[in-house]
C-alpha cells in the first residue's frame, strides 16, 4: 500500500494529510505548536491519535521517541553518516530493531527488519517534486508506524542539515 506525502511539512503547528493510493485521507499529521519540545501526532481520519512523535530532551545525540497510547513504542537515533547515505536505527521497546538507510533528504530510502524490506520511501513515482510515497511492502506491517518512521527520520535529517 502506498501513502502519498506532500512535502510542505516540518513547520511546527502545520497540519497536513497523508493520502492512500486512491486519494483518500489515511493519516493526519498534526504539528503541535507551543510545546517545549518538537511534537507531532499521527491521527486517523476520525481524529484518533495513533502515534505521537517527540523530540528527546537532553539527548547527547539527536533522537526522537515514538509513542502509542501514551506509552513508549520506539526510539529513533542516527546510526551513522556517510557522504551518500544516512542511517538511522529504530529500536522498538521489546528490543526489535529496524534499519533505515538511504538518501533521506532526497526522499529515497528503505526501512528494513533483519534484511527484509518493510517499506520503500521514494519520489520516483511522482512528477511533482514536493510529493513522495511511503510504500508499505508487507501486508502485515504496521502502516502507521512505518509512516511515522518516515516522517520522523526526514524531520531529523532536515534538522541536522540546518545545524
Amino acid at each position: 500500500m502506498k501513502y502519498l506525502v506532500r512535502d510542505k511539512i516540518f513547520a511546527i503547528g502545520d497540519d497536513y494529510w497523508i493520502e492512500d493510493e486512491q486519494g483518500r485521507h489515511a493519516f493526519l499529521v498534526d504539528g503541535k505548536a507551543m510545546r517545549l519540545r518538537d511534537t507531532l501526532e499521527l491521527k486517523d481520519p476520525g481524529g484518533k491519535v495513533l502515534i505521537t512523535l517527540r523530540q528527546k530532551m537532553f539527548s547527547l545525540r539527536d533522537a526522537m521517541t515514538i509513542e502509542r497510547d501514551e506509552r513508549p513504542l520506539a526510539s529513533i537515533r542516527r546510526k551513522r553518516l556517510s557522504l551518500l547515505r544516512n542511517h538511522y536505527r529504530v529500536t522498538l521497546v521489546e528490543g526489535t530493531e529496524l534499519d533505515v538507510s538511504g538518501r533521506i533528504l532526497d526522499r529515497e530510502f528503505t526501512v528494513e527488519y533483519d534484511g527484509e524490506l518493510l517499506a520503500h520511501i521514494s519520489r520516483q513515482w511522482f512528477h511533482v517534486r514536493e510529493t513522495y510515497a511511503v510504500n508499505v511492502v508487507r501486508e502485515d506491517a504496521d502502516a502507521a508506524l512505518l509512516v511515522a518512521v518516515a516522517v520522523c527520520v526526514i524531520r531529523m535529517a532536515e534538522r541536522e542539515r540546518e545545524d
